[in-house]
């Protein structure tokens, strides 16, 4: 299954883009260059995030993850949490969600 998420000329290259994804919402954003798509779902209980500062923050409780690879950096979401990103592709100027990749 390959669903396309957005174009890579709509990802700012400071802060993220939210995109809906099956009724939910995912942030599209690059680092280090590199397009990526994580869900807008803190580990801890489930609130959105916010992107502040090359992190994201939970709305609800302040937990802190990192964007590179998503593992908590404070709050109160376990010392083990990490966000979870989906797999993508980038394929004529998309960002395309690809299952089993």
């Amino acid at each position: 299954m390959k669903y396309e998420l957005c174009k890579i000329s709509e990802i700012p290259s400071e802060g993220t883009k939210l995109v809906d994804f099956f009724g939910r919402e995912v942030h599209v954003y690059k680092t280090n260059g590199r397009p990526r798509a994580v869900a807008n779902t803190c580990m801890h209980f489930g609130g959105p995030l916010d992107y502040q500062d090359g992190k994201f923050v939970c709305q609800w409780h302040n937990a802190e993850f990192g964007c590179e690879h998503g593992e908590r950096l404070a709050g109160p979401a376990p010392s083990s949490a990490k966000l979870m990103f989906l797999s993508t592709r980038v394929e004529d100027d998309a960002l395309f969600y690809v299952w089993g990749e």
